[in-house]
């Protein structure tokens, strides 16, 4: 079995906005394309216009409809990929050592010449983050874009995730949690950021903001409440108002 190191020079890793998200889906789309081209072997896709495609993907939105009993009913969308855990059980787990957690910044990764596809790192994650590559019959997962952060032949602006690059809101933050004056500690200071299923014990690097509390001009409410603004509205907004109901 694989070891984890006993501590790492750095903590790399994601902060995702879920006040922020609007799941546009452009980091799941830049994170297939970026890994397809860069590191290892492409990203299956089998099929993709028949009626069984199968294939590969690192990073995935789940879009939910949350009710709260004090608040408007809201949806929140969220971003899951490897959150890069301290005590990583995918590691652990690895009969070969191909999974493996680098010292020098806390990265998990595999190493798809050591994978014999066996499943059990998959099984042992709790967050259902890696994916069997359905062609080269390995183990793939989120690398946080391992060969674009240290890419000297990239701008420094793109040296950052593809997720976190393409992202059009800037929902998602990429920095060193080791350091207390990052930009993802601050993040995680100010606003709150948590951990994703803390009860396994995975200690997970990524963090996630809570979305902020909606009002009822935010929610379902807010057509209602626009409805009774836009009806005494005078210049351009009552123009346009007059004009939409004459067209409807």
């Amino acid at each position: 079995m694989t070891s984890l190191p006993t501590s790492t020079e750095r903590s790399l890793g994601l902060v995702i906005d879920l006040d922020t998200c609007v799941g546009c889906h452009a980091c799941v789309v830049n994170c297939k394309e970026w890994n397809t081209g860069g590191y290892g072997a492409p990203l299956a896709d089998l099929d993709p216009y028949g009626d069984e495609p199968v294939g590969s993907w690192l990073n995935r939105i789940h879009t939910f409809e949350v009710t709260p009993e004090d608040a408007p009913a809201s949806i929140v969308h969220f971003p899951k990929s490897c959150l890069h855990c301290s005590d990583a059980p995918c590691v652990t787990v690895c009969p070969t050592g191909a999974s493996y957690k680098r010292s020098e910044d806390g990265i998990v990764l595999v190493d798809e010449s050591m994978c014999i596809g066996c499943g059990l790192c998959a099984w042992a994650c709790p967050y259902g983050a890696r994916e069997m590559d359905p062609v080269e019959n390995v183990m793939k997962k989120c690398t946080l874009c391992v060969d674009r952060i240290y890419n000297d032949n990239l701008p420094e602006v793109d040296r950052t995730p593809a997720c976190v690059r393409t992202c059009p809101a800037g929902a998602r933050h990429f920095g060193d949690f080791s350091d207390p004056d990052s930009n993802v500690s601050k993040l995680v200071a100010d606003r709150g950021g948590f951990d994703l299923m803390p009860e396994m014990g995975t200690a997970p690097v990524n963090k996630y903001l809570p979305p902020r509390p909606k009002t009822a001009t935010e929610g379902c409410g807010a057509s209602e409440a626009q409805g009774d603004e836009t009806a005494n509205a005078t210049g351009f907004l009552g123009w346009l108002d007059r004009a939409l109901e004459r067209l409807g």
